[in-house]
């Protein structure tokens, strides 16, 4: 078993990690992740238990905030060793948060590697699906259009998606809070969105965005919300 593994290991429990998943962490001879300002690897720690002693670790740290240019040597770097390790003929899991191609760095890692090395992707659970599940909050049904929103997109982009989708997720919130909220309270949506923190973390929090009295949101939180829908 050899190439480059991207290994979604959903959003925060690791029981929600998939059995495919699981079996390629505990078999795979190397694994690969991304730290975050000194912090370790949150995919690594949702993985923890299921890493077997001697597997050996690619690891890197990257800033959360950066310019593209400062980031693109960490990748080449990482890159470089993953590939070197393939040649010789061992597979490489690379660790994601949530699903892989879903904000995630290993698009990145994927880049510099497709057409090089050869690459399975393992979809994992997102943390839009499981603060939905958590909140009991109905994503989309029939026609409704589901938009997946970064809220660090200009406000204009944002304008458009909230009032032609039917249901939305915002991620990235972060310090975008206040701007988000207006936007929010524009567009008809505020009084039905959700803040959902740290989802299948013991510390998991879900409120009504109109109680979030803070500024700002933690990395891991995200709002959900939609315009209301005639009963079925």
């Amino acid at each position: 078993m050899t190439g480059l593994f991207g290994i979604g290991v959903g959003p925060g429990d690791p029981e929600l990690v998939t059995l495919k998943a699981a079996r390629l962490i505990g078999a795979l001879p190397v694994l690969a992740h991304i730290g975050a300002d000194g912090r370790p690897s949150r995919a690594r720690r949702i993985a923890a238990g299921l890493i077997r002693p001697g597997v050996r670790e690619l690891s890197v740290d990257m800033p959360m905030r950066f310019a593209p240019e400062a980031a693109r040597p960490v990748y080449d770097d990482l890159a470089g060793r993953i590939e070197a390790e393939i040649a010789q003929g061992h597979g490489v899991g690379f660790l994601c948060e949530g699903d892989p191609l879903l904000y995630g760095s290993f698009v990145a890692i994927l880049d510099r590697l497709v057409g090089r090395v050869p690459v399975t992707i393992v979809p994992g659970i997102t943390s839009i699906a499981a603060s939905a599940a958590s909140a009991g909050h109905t994503l989309a049904l029939r026609d409704e259009i589901l938009a997946v929103l970064p809220a660090t997109a200009p406000d204009a982009r944002l304008r458009a998606a909230l009032a032609a989708a039917d249901s939305v997720a915002i991620l990235k919130v972060g310090r975008h809070l206040p701007r988000i909220r207006l936007l929010l309270e524009e567009a008809g949506l505020a009084g039905r969105a959700l803040v959902v923190a740290e989802v299948g973390r013991p510390e998991q929090a879900v409120r009504p965005l109109h109680q979030v009295a803070e500024e700002r949101l933690p990395y891991f939180a995200l709002i959900l919300t939609r315009h209301p829908r005639e009963a079925r």
